[in-house]
């Protein structure tokens, strides 16, 4: 398939006041411009098609701006799935539920003995459908502690009596009220709050799998409390899948199954931390899309329903949801692996925040065993890459850690070397998958990942308001969210 030429002079058309297609260097002239003079538009190459700055140089890939705001409110139906909110894709007030948004809706009678409401915006009415008490809960809270266990879902389903398609229906039934009880816990996270820190990482959502399905998760980086997380995959047949990234294409973030595998050999790592980051640099340019991390990978195991998203779709679709829990008057910090994906996402989203700035964008790699929080030592500034990144790293005995502020701020090195980490939600990640491995692993589930979001939900939950670290305190708890952890029964009530 060719990419289409009917816009060849021009940047993919905005949508709304989101133009995402323009210079990613902060201190170029460029930095922000939407006149596609500044730029060189390249679509000889199907394959990578991009636009080159006239400035500096620097060549991001183009993306479709109207289907990463349709990917942002997919990614918002799914958040206040089977909460009371609108559902109205063309309403402002989408997602906002109605526990933390109350003055967006009126109290509108009852469904039985169910309250109802009515959007103050577009008139949908809509019914809380946990608004009552919950009958199943002692069966749910039986269901939760054998899969918590590592019971497999046939060893559940005979103990409780139940065949596959309840346990999938209760499943689905824990993570709506999951996100239920969430929502409040998020809202007092976020208010009136003068800074915050936030990790966020991105990783393949079955490490074993080969299927491009990706996981992007943000948290607070020091108590670990999960604000965010989104995969890469629709498990509804919608849309029309392409196999080359159109970015003039409607359906630009459906991805068809490649025609030919990629087959891809991973180098031994370099040893040291200066010689990895460099490395990363020429793995990133390698690729045939620079923002797409599953492009220069083989795909054995496309997932056989659903619709597979683009990363950068989904990178773009987070950070956006991101911009709207946050103040605009919070100062962010935010600490993220070196991925040129999750940069451009975050410049493109919180250009605002960094003309104010109000933002703190911060690549982090560290060795697995430096201290956490420990302070700097001699520090040594190396420029990296075709982009000349300003990193700084320090050593400590035989472990290194090194940063750097896509910002372009200088003589801070030594503060963010001590307390940027992305750490917190490594560890969460890795411990989903030990405590899921059996399922997660389950040969047939790396072609049908769809059964694994609820269960995302429902963990995440639970990280934050029932497990407990050494000291016996929960993330929200840390944070000051709430007095004691919640068990199990609460969680479900």
């Amino acid at each position: 398939m060719m990419i289409s030429q009917t816009d060849v002079a021009t940047l993919p058309p905005a949508s709304g006041a989101w133009q995402f297609n323009h210079c990613k260097t902060v201190h170029c002239r460029n930095f922000g411009s939407r006149n596609p003079d500044d730029y060189i538009i390249q679509l000889t190459n199907p394959n990578r098609p991009s636009f080159i700055c006239r400035e500096c140089g620097a060549f991001p890939p183009l993306i479709n701006n109207h289907s990463v705001i349709a990917e942002w409110r997919y990614l918002k139906l799914q958040h206040s799935c089977g909460l009371p909110a609108c559902n109205n894709l063309n309403c402002e007030n989408l997602g906002l539920a109605v526990l933390t948004h109350r003055h967006l809706y009126h109290a509108f009678g009852y469904s039985g003995d169910r309250q109802r409401y009515r959007c103050k915006a577009c008139q949908t009415t809509f019914v809380d459908r946990w608004s009552g008490f919950n009958p199943k809960h002692l069966v749910q809270q039986k269901l939760l502690a054998l899969l918590f266990t590592g019971h497999p879902i046939r060893d559940i389903c005979r103990r409780l009596s139940m065949n596959p398609k309840t346990f999938y229906d209760q499943l689905n039934h824990i993570a709506s009220r999951c996100r239920r009880q969430l929502s409040v816990f998020d809202a007092r996270l976020l208010q009136h709050r003068p800074q915050l820190a936030l990790a966020c990482t991105l990783s393949p959502l079955q490490p074993n799998a080969d299927n491009g399905v990706s996981w992007l998760a943000s948290c607070e980086a020091h108590s670990g409390y999960v604000l965010s997380q989104h995969i890469n995959y629709h498990p509804e047949e919608a849309g029309n899948a392409v196999a080359i990234h159109d970015p003039f294409n409607p359906d630009a973030r459906f991805m068809a199954k490649p025609i030919r595998a990629t087959v891809s050999v991973q180098p031994p790592p370099p040893q040291g931390l200066l010689a990895q980051v460099d490395a990363k640099y020429r793995e990133v340019l390698s690729r045939p899309h620079l923002e797409d991390p599953i492009s220069a990978k083989g795909l054995n195991h496309f997932p056989a329903k659903g619709k597979l998203i683009r990363p950068q779709y989904a990178a773009y679709a987070h950070f956006l949801q991101l911009n709207e829990l946050i103040s605009e008057d919070t100062q962010l910090m935010l600490f993220m692996p070196q991925e040129p994906l999750l940069r451009s996402a975050c410049l493109s989203v919180f250009y605002d925040r960094i003309q104010a700035e109000t933002i703190e964008p911060i690549y982090v790699e560290e060795d697995p065993a430096w201290p956490t929080d420990q302070a700097a030592g001699r520090i040594d500034i190396v420029l990296l890459g075709w982009w000349r990144d300003r990193w700084a790293f320090t050593r400590n005995d035989q472990v290194s850690k090194g940063i750097c502020h896509l910002r372009g701020e200088r003589d801070n090195e030594a503060r963010w070397l001590q307390i940027a980490s992305h750490r917190a939600v490594d560890d969460y990640q890795q411990r989903f998958y030990q405590q899921f491995s059996q399922l997660v692993d389950e040969p047939r589930r790396k072609a049908r990942p769809g059964g694994l979001i609820p269960l995302l939900d429902i963990y995440r939950a639970w990280h934050n308001l029932c497990r407990q670290d050494r000291n016996g305190m929960t993330p929200a708890q840390q944070l000051g969210l709430m007095r004691s952890p919640l068990t199990l029964e609460q969680l479900l009530s």
